[in-house]
């Protein structure tokens, strides 16, 4: 469950390393995220020297979270972090390499983050 002002951790290699949400993308009373879900985000901290600099304005997919998601077949499923990729405007990521286990329930609407995933559970 991701609203304003939480925290996450990037998981691409675009030079973000926390993101600070501020926005959850979906309609005007939309107050949650979950994972799958867009939200509007700015840079908190960030490498030097890199695509992204702090205090830039990112659009972003959220890939963990640490409240458990029930699937369909009946299992949950439950990250240690919360967790998020940054995308351009067509939902493409903006970095080449994609860290940590990302769910599979990404693959209908971002096959792009799930072919550069190193795990996906």
């Amino acid at each position: 469950m991701i609203q304003q002002q939480t925290l996450l951790r990037v998981a691409d290699n675009t030079g973000a390393k926390i993101i600070g949400c501020f926005k959850v993308l979906g309609g005007t009373r939309k107050r949650y995220a979950r994972i799958g879900d867009l939200i509007i985000a700015s840079v908190k901290v960030a490498e030097p020297r890199k695509m992204l600099k702090k205090k830039d304005i990112v659009r972003a997919v959220v890939v963990r979270q640490r409240q458990a998601l029930r699937r369909s077949d009946g299992s949950s499923i439950r990250f240690d972090d919360n967790a998020a990729v940054v995308v351009d405007d067509k939902g493409e990521p903006k970095g080449g390499r994609i860290f940590g286990p990302i769910p599979r329930e990404l693959r209908e609407r971002f096959p792009k983050i799930i072919g550069l995933a190193e795990d996906v559970v």
